[in-house]
């Protein structure tokens, strides 16, 4: 008999792997910190690469669309490719000098005073509020205990140990270098992406053509990326386009309404915007609080101002720019958020909604694989009404249920009709039966054996 010397060694490499990837992860749950401060160094690391990546993707449908266009007018593909990178770096590059040129300062101006002079602006407006709930004859006392308390935190805040505010303000410098000099690597990692993006997208269909064994395979895992990445393209972008025209709409129009900090605000709705159905909720609320404290009146002027620039939005803008770009019902919008809010936190807020839109759709088209394999209807409202399928793939269907209504007032069967018939058989006299039997009235029954 052989010796199975292929099998022995086969089963030998299986176990010594299956015993080092169980020592690996004992070490890694005894050296758990260090491992997740390496990782989070790794983290710190990879920022740069990882602004970068977000950037090219959101530049890409720019660049393809001048790329195009120089194609069109026969400009050769390398110099198309170096003009439309140059143009989509320097659109963003105009947009960050824009931002910091008109908000920057505003900003700047009307920030530091606002915060200065809001403990005088709690006070007044308690005090008022006091003086009016004294002359209808309630007490005013918590109202006042409570602005002192807001007064005293925030004269506190303001007059800081000057060593702790300069250690502080050393500290933000860092990270303001730090992050500029993450921004300028990520600028050339985007530039460089979107110079040999056909070389990256190449090498990945390569290694999944390598991978997986049927070609079929390869080709519906392309298709479902194609469809992802619509989905995140078409949510990213045109949420951050909705987002603009809704800031200067809001700018614009605070501006013709005369409101104070106009700028402030509408760059606060503006960047809020950009989080679905919560984010008009977390710009209007401290917008309205500063007016509040500033003059109620105008107050309620931005309120209903913010209430109809939502409508308009959520029914007319919103709908051109994004459309049905994640498929998702209102339900499960809401659902995403909260879910992703939890699990992710703010990024969870932003992205959350085509995260789920991507599950959504790859389970939606898994459940339709397994429907056509069993001949069954895919439309959801096929499947309302049924009661049953027997082995043979026959669907049995129930009525569905009829709640009877009765009319009101017309008809011999309203309700209107019913009760006047009980009214008059209550007004009718009941017999007597007071009167005297007589022998005729037992005529009609036979006479007892």
């Amino acid at each position: 008999m052989k010796f199975p010397l292929k099998k022995v060694l086969f089963y030998s490499g299986l176990i010594l792997l299956a015993l080092v990837v169980v020592f690996l992860v004992i070490q890694a749950l005894l050296h758990l910190p260090t491992l997740l401060a390496g990782l989070r160094g790794i983290a710190d690391a990879l920022r740069a690469i990882v602004l970068g990546c977000v950037m090219a993707y959101l530049l890409y449908p720019l660049t393809r669309f001048a790329e195009q266009f120089l194609l069109y007018h026969r400009v050769s593909k390398r110099a198309a490719r170096a003009l439309s990178t140059t143009f989509s770096t320097c659109v963003l590059l105009a947009l960050i000098v824009l931002f910091a040129y008109f908000i920057i300062p505003q900003l700047v101006f009307n920030l530091p005073p606002l915060v200065q002079s809001l403990p005088g602006m709690i006070t007044d407006f308690s005090q008022q509020l006091s003086e009016y709930l004294a002359s209808h004859g309630q007490s005013a006392q918590i109202i006042i205990t409570i602005s002192e308390k807001l007064s005293a935190s925030f004269n506190q805040w303001l007059q800081a140990d000057p060593l702790s505010a300069l250690v502080d303000l050393a500290g933000r410098v860092a990270s303001v270098a730090k992050g500029l000099l993450n921004f300028i690597i990520g600028i050339i990692v985007m530039v460089y992406l979107l110079m040999s993006r056909d070389q990256f997208i190449g090498q990945g269909k390569k290694i999944l053509f390598a991978l997986c064994r049927k070609r079929s395979t390869c080709d519906v895992i392309l298709r479902h990326l194609r469809v992802i990445n619509r989905i995140f393209s078409g949510f990213v972008s045109g949420k951050l386009l909705d987002s603009l025209i809704i800031g200067i709409i809001c700018g614009v129009c605070l501006s013709l309404l005369h409101m104070p900090y106009a700028m402030l605000i509408s760059v606060i709705v503006g960047i809020t915007n950009i989080i679905p159905v919560f984010g008009p909720f977390f710009g209007a609320l401290p917008s309205a609080f500063i007016l509040l404290l500033t003059d109620p009146g105008k107050c309620l002027i931005f309120i209903l101002f913010i209430i109809i620039l939502q409508q308009v939005d959520g029914n007319i803008i919103g709908p051109k720019i994004l459309g049905d770009s994640t498929g998702l019902s209102a339900f499960w919008v809401l659902f995403a958020l909260l879910l992703f809010n939890h699990l992710m936190g703010f990024w969870g807020m932003l992205l959350g909604v085509p995260l789920f839109a991507s599950f959504y759709y790859l389970l939606r088209e898994f459940i339709n694989s397994r429907l056509r394999k069993k001949d069954l209807p895919l439309a959801t409202r096929e499947y309302v009404h049924i009661a049953g399928i027997d082995d043979n793939g026959t669907i049995s269907y129930m009525p569905p249920p009829v709640i009877q209504f009765q009319p009101l007032f017309r008809g011999e069967d309203s309700l209107w009709a019913r009760l006047r018939r009980r009214v008059k058989q209550g007004k009718t006299p009941p017999t007597d039966d007071s009167a005297p039997h007589t022998p005729e009235d037992d005529s009609s029954h036979p006479p007892d054996p």
